[in-house]
């Protein structure tokens, strides 16, 4: 299984769990969860970059 394949999973159970457990598209969304959606898919986008340059190698 690739490295992107992997961070990809990773990603989704991350976006499952935080979608049914911390309530992060509820009604009462506050500034911190935002952002920690947000950071979340910066870590992954940045993640997704390194793992995809280091496969071509």
């Amino acid at each position: 299984m690739s490295k992107v394949k992997i961070v990809s999973i990773i990603y989704a159970i991350g976006i499952i769990i935080g979608a049914l457990f911390f309530d992060i598209w509820g009604a009462n969304t506050t500034p911190l969860k935002t952002m920690s959606v947000f950071a979340w898919t910066v870590i992954f986008i940045i993640t997704l970059f390194f793992a995809d340059k280091n496969e071509k190698k």
